[in-house]
């Protein structure tokens, strides 16, 4: 495929799939320019915040590796596979790699055990492939919130940020990208935003807290952030975070972070919020996102032409998603520099290639 608004629409999607094996959309994904791809739960899974039994017991590092390569083979170059693995919520890679103590036991470490510790966890799944964590939670939760139950690191802002920072610095400094979420912070929501609308209430005050935060993981290098599903009445009374162009603005432009933004799943009720996915789509890149977190059902190849339509009906700017395309790439290409500059080297192994990071 030669047209560069075709691919660039490709690049801009990260489709989530639970299965260990590429279909023929993912796959044509690939080829016509996509460049990442999310390894991801069932919705069982996710709800009960751990990988099922059946998953633990028969998956292994090879069917990583295999994937992350049958990835790089169908688009031709790097891919940027990503995994949730979150400090006491999610985690895809389950035992697989090190774990992580819990997020209550996480507040009696040093930066230092907690950045050794980050490092070791995340060197083992780049040995498997992976090189970005749609991860940590960095939400400072002082209200109710049924949605980052069991997900977040407490009401204190400090060691929210204390933690984080220290996760984000062993993670990346193990050529893995970290992902913090969600901008702003959702201090309290009573609604789970993937089946309901959900809210942020109060004033820009009241996010003080959790923007601080984000300040905090943004000086210490965080080479990614998502904003959230839910509305913040304060900064846009109509659009989630992650379609909202004052939301992103204020991440972009007053917290000056120049990295990957990557939208919370555009199927989630609190994004869409009535409207297509298509549409929602649009906004999201509209509003600053580089990145669009979609089901790999969701057509995909429909939702890539919906794009590349809404640039040729002026409802997008064409710079803007070649802008977005571009900055995916840049960072899929990084982790194969990383690779080729030696800081890792690969050899072959169990019928694949494993990554070991050099030690200097």
């Amino acid at each position: 495929m030669s047209d560069p608004l075709q691919e660039a629409a490709y690049a801009v999607l990260l489709p989530a799939f639970a299965e260990l094996e590429l279909d023929d959309a993912v796959r044509r994904h690939l080829q016509r320019g996509g460049v990442s791809i999310l390894l991801g739960e069932t919705r069982d899974e996710y709800l009960a915040r751990r990988m099922s039994f059946e998953r633990r017991r028969a998956e292994t590092q090879g069917h990583f590796i295999r994937i992350a390569e049958t990835a790089a083979a169908c688009a031709g170059g790097p891919v940027l596979i990503a995994v949730d693995q979150e400090l006491g919520g999610i985690q895809r890679l389950h035992h697989l790699v090190p774990g992580m103590p819990s997020a209550e036991s996480l507040k009696d470490l040093s930066c230092e055990e907690i950045e050794a510790r980050s490092y070791e966890m995340a060197s083992s799944a780049r040995v498997m492939g992976i090189n970005l964590f749609l991860a940590p939670v960095v939400d400072v939760v002082t209200g109710v919130n049924p949605w980052l139950h069991n997900r977040n690191l407490g009401a204190d802002a400090a060691q929210v940020a204390r933690i984080a920072c220290a996760f984000i610095r062993g993670v990346q400094r193990a050529g893995v990208i970290a992902t913090a979420k969600h901008f702003p912070g959702h201090s309290q929501t009573e609604h789970d935003p993937a089946v309901a609308r959900a809210t942020v209430p109060g004033s820009l005050v009241a996010l003080s807290d959790g923007l601080e935060v984000f300040r905090k993981v943004i000086a210490a290098g965080v080479q990614a952030i998502m904003p959230g599903p839910a509305v913040f009445p304060a900064l846009d009374p109509l659009q989630s975070a992650s379609t909202s162009e004052a939301a992103i603005g204020l991440l972009r432009d007053r917290l000056g972070f120049d990295g990957l933004i990557i939208s919370d799943d555009l199927d989630a009720v609190s994004i869409l919020r009535g409207n297509s996915l298509a549409d929602t789509a649009v906004a999201a890149l509209r509003a600053g996102a580089h990145l669009l977190l979609v089901s790999s059902h969701a057509g995909l190849d429909d939702l890539a032409q919906a794009i590349v339509d809404a640039v040729a009906a002026g409802r997008l700017d064409a710079q803007r998603l070649l802008g977005a395309a571009e900055k995916v790439r840049a960072h899929a290409q990084a982790s194969r520099a990383q690779v080729e500059a030696g800081l890792y080297v690969s050899y072959p192994f169990a019928g694949g290639h494993m990554t070991r990071r050099v030690v200097r």
